[in-house]
């Protein structure tokens, strides 16, 4: 019976253990383990953050996948209404990394969730117009998006105040009026 009892809580006790270290984030910063959150893995890359996020944030890969990030880059010419061209150099390594951590790269649980709904041939240009995106915010009128304080369904960081940080969870939501 003792050793009943001592095995008991030997499970429970590396049950517990196991548990707290893959949902925790590891020292790099880097979520581990998925929990059901909206949370993205912190990715670092010099270009990226410098060159996209110099406009806008900086899109996680993982919410688009390999095909979308090649229109995305290769049309910075004309990138939504302005010139966003990079020197080939630049635009190749950023492309490089977007493809690597994109949405069918089977990097993230994020980008499973996204992939979901994505079929094998489509290539959305937008992270808005993809069908996770559409159903994550149905919510979500148009007069909301069009507020001055939102400015658009592309500004993730107007209700998402940590998305800079990759988080994404419904409980950090603050809407501003």
């Amino acid at each position: 019976m003792n050793y009943l009892l001592r095995g008991i809580g030997v499970v429970t006790v590396v049950g517990m253990i196991s548990l707290l270290s893959f949902s925790l984030p590891s020292p790099s910063g880097e979520a581990r383990g998925d929990g059901g959150s909206e949370a993205l893995p912190r990715l670092t890359h010099k270009n990226w953050q410098q060159e996209c996020a110099s406009c806008h944030i900086a899109y996680a890969p993982a919410f688009l996948p390999k095909a979308s990030w090649r229109r995305v880059i290769g049309g910075l010419d004309q990138h939504f209404g302005e010139n966003a061209s990079l020197d080939p150099v630049t635009q190749a390594d950023i492309l490089r990394f977007l493809e690597s951590n994109a949405a069918d790269s089977g990097t993230s649980q994020m980008g499973n969730r996204v992939m979901r709904d994505i079929g094998p041939k489509d290539a959305p240009l937008r992270v808005t117009e993809t069908r996770w995106f559409v159903r994550k915010h149905d919510e979500v009128s148009r007069a909301v998006w069009s507020r001055k304080s939102v400015g658009s369904a592309a500004n993730c960081a107007a209700c998402h105040r940590q998305a800079e940080q990759g988080v994404f969870d419904e409980d950090t939501v603050n809407i501003p009026k």
